[in-house]
């Protein structure tokens, strides 16, 4: 008998306590979801554009100098002028900020940076091959 009260002391404590211990904690806010155009989304996009920009300047200098495209996907598009170069430079763009929103989208933010970066390198060893060749 003194063991069964003494149990039921013991379990109505515990219970009371559980009690006081869930009403007086709150939960914490979930975290959010990050946004895509973040600051360093927004810096990295900046200097794709200004390489992309500059990739076409050259590309165009270099075909008014005699060179040819070596890229046989964009050479039907640079080689008809401007607008052609226009066109290639925001396909190529849009196809870099298509990726990186879809690996956003799916959560795969790390995935995500390292493909800009890898696209903003690239990018810039074009340029580079650009310019060695001109100059």
């Amino acid at each position: 008998m003194k063991s069964a009260l003494l149990m039921i002391l013991l379990l109505g404590g515990m219970g009371q306590a559980q009690q006081a211990f869930v009403a007086t904690g709150s939960l914490p806010d979930a975290p959010g979801a990050t946004k895509f155009w973040s600051f360093e989304n927004k810096v990295d996009f900046s200097i794709l554009a200004s390489q992309i920009a500059l990739d076409a300047v050259t590309t165009q200098r270099g075909l008014s100098e005699g060179f040819q495209e070596s890229n046989p996907i964009m050479r039907p598009l640079v080689t008809r002028g401007a607008a052609g170069e226009a066109a290639a430079s925001s396909f190529g763009f849009g196809a870099a900020l298509g990726t990186a929103y879809l690996l956003h989208h799916i959560h795969r933010y790390k995935a995500e940076h390292i493909a800009t970066r890898a696209i903003i390198l690239l990018e810039s060893g074009f340029v580079a091959n650009n310019l060695c060749r001109l100059y």
